[in-house]
């Protein structure tokens, strides 16, 4: 939980103590006034900090599946003077964002995002600008490569030099973070046109500013800015991601410039070549494509494209290292198949059913992206209420992960739930690690491939263990609090299986 303390002795604090209570007034009054009988139930807020002494502010999803289970599947929520509808379950999930798709596309005003990409880029962008943003950077990546065979190629050449930083360490041991650079560089590929050397300082400037925003963003003090957004000349994450923004910012646009000296001539080599061929395109009445929106749709797929992979391949690693009969089961089934010399290629899910399944469930138990909010572009009626226009929605994806109505044992790593009594593996309608309806996620046929083949060749080369000293039961599969749910910093070994 989350408490402030403000020094009463302080005239300052007790301005600052004054200004909330008087806004906490206003915003009860205000409550006790609105029309009932219209938003979904939910707890009494109290005033100015509405629900938010109910939430574990680094759990958040966790706390609202517990206030679900005495609210139901639909229900209100206040996050201090934000007033917000949670959808919980696969079954309420799904009837949103896929049967009422057009009513629950778009996104609320979130501060922190408002301050980096102003309404700006793909994924917190609305209306027009986020359906013509989208539609012609998700054409751009397939023109490029993404969810074809010629992809596939570029993620097995990466993971040779993942698998030579690998056997550097000579079987000592070695970070989990190690596994972000793989992904990273496959994202990379896409954005600028070519891979990074992994000692490259742009490459690592990269990584950092990436890990380092990302952690940020995860902060109870963030949370609590853009919950109270007033109070930002006090608080101090969001001006330190900002400047972090901003470094990206700068490498974005050297690579803006390098791009206009050489689109002229057709050839479109990267995200940022059509992003930039785009604009010279357009009319000058068109401002779809300007330089802030081609930024903010570049830092977009960075930040999301990178850290989402990257962590599920570090959950993978040590999973597998958690659960060393899974791992042997995998390279059982890995050397029945491929052997030991062949390269695996993503049609190969259809004959490593077991394989598939580990990788679905990694996916699915990790719930890696907790949620990100929508709001109703409409006013809409949804099961019996109302939710005005610009309502924020919260369609809770951990919950559909961990629904009790779709998974056998939710909260327990188990393959089995990808796979029937006769071990072929089994679609699940309520997989939805990467969303559903308008808004999944651009690159889920990318991450999806890379998942698979960098998991399968890790596992064929690699037998992978806790360091000396350490069992199995003593490795930690907490998450921890970031803008998503990454494991807690820890080292493996890995040795060659041959």
């Amino acid at each position: 939980m989350l408490f402030l303390t403000f020094p009463l002795s302080n005239p300052i604090g007790v301005a600052l103590l004054g200004a909330l209570l008087f806004w906490g007034l206003l915003y009860f009054l205000t409550q006790l006034n609105e029309t009932t009988g219209k938003w979904p139930p939910g707890p009494t807020p109290l005033p100015f900090i509405g629900n938010l002494h109910l939430l574990d502010f680094r759990r958040q999803d966790k706390s609202l599946m517990k206030i679900s289970e005495k609210y139901g599947p639909v229900f209100t929520i206040h996050f201090g003077l934000q007033k917000m509808v949670v959808l919980t379950g696969y079954e309420a999930v799904k009837e949103a964002l896929v049967n009422s798709a057009e009513e629950f596309a778009d996104r609320p005003p979130i501060p922190i995002f408002q301050c980096i990409q102003e309404g700006q880029g793909i994924f917190f962008s609305s209306g027009e600008l986020w359906k013509t943003t989208r539609k012609f950077t998700m054409s751009s990546m397939h023109n490029l490569g993404m969810g074809k065979k010629m992809m596939g190629k570029k993620i097995l050449e990466e993971f040779s030099f993942l698998a030579g930083l690998i056997d550097s360490f000579k079987g000592k041991p070695f970070k989990l973070k190690l596994f972000n650079m793989a992904p990273t560089n496959v994202t990379f590929l896409l954005l600028f046109g070519d891979r990074f050397d992994y000692q490259d300082p742009t490459f690592v400037t990269l990584l950092r500013l990436i890990d380092e925003v990302m952690v940020l963003l995860g902060s109870p003090f963030l949370h609590l800015f853009n919950f109270y957004p007033f109070l930002g000349w006090f608080l101090k994450p969001h001006k330190t991601i900002l400047i972090k923004i901003e470094e990206v910012r700068v490498i974005l646009r050297n690579y803006m410039v390098a791009s206009r000296q050489h689109i002229s001539g057709g050839y479109v080599m990267s995200c940022v070549d059509a992003l930039m061929q785009k604009q010279s395109e357009e009319s000058k009445m068109e401002t779809y494509f300007s330089d802030a929106n081609i930024i903010a749709s570049l830092l977009d797929l960075m930040m999301a494209g990178t850290e989402t992979t990257a962590t599920s391949l570090q959950w993978a690693v040590l999973l597998m290292t958690k659960y060393p009969e899974v791992q042997a089961k995998v390279q059982e089934e890995l050397d029945q198949v491929l052997g030991t010399t062949r390269l695996p290629e993503y049609e190969d899910q259809k004959v490593l059913p077991y394989t598939n399944a580990v990788v679905h469930e990694i996916q699915r138990y990790i719930a890696l992206l907790p949620h990100v909010p929508h709001s109703t572009s409409v006013d809409t009626h949804f099961r019996g209420y109302f939710f005005p226009k610009g309502t924020p929605v919260i369609p809770l994806l951990t919950s559909v992960l961990l629904d009790k109505t779709q998974w056998k044992t939710p909260n327990e790593f188990n393959p089995s739930h990808f796979l029937d009594a006769d071990g072929n593996f089994v679609k699940k309608a309520a997989f939805l690690p990467f969303s559903i309806g308008r808004r999944v996620c651009i690159g889920e046929s990318l991450a999806k491939m890379e998942m698979f083949l960098f998991f399968v060749t890790l596992l064929q080369r690699f037998a992978f263990y806790p360091p000396p000293g350490i069992k199995e039961s003593d490795l930690d599969i907490t998450p921890e609090a970031t803008f998503t749910k990454r494991p807690q910093p820890q080292s493996v070994c890995a040795k060659p299986r041959f």
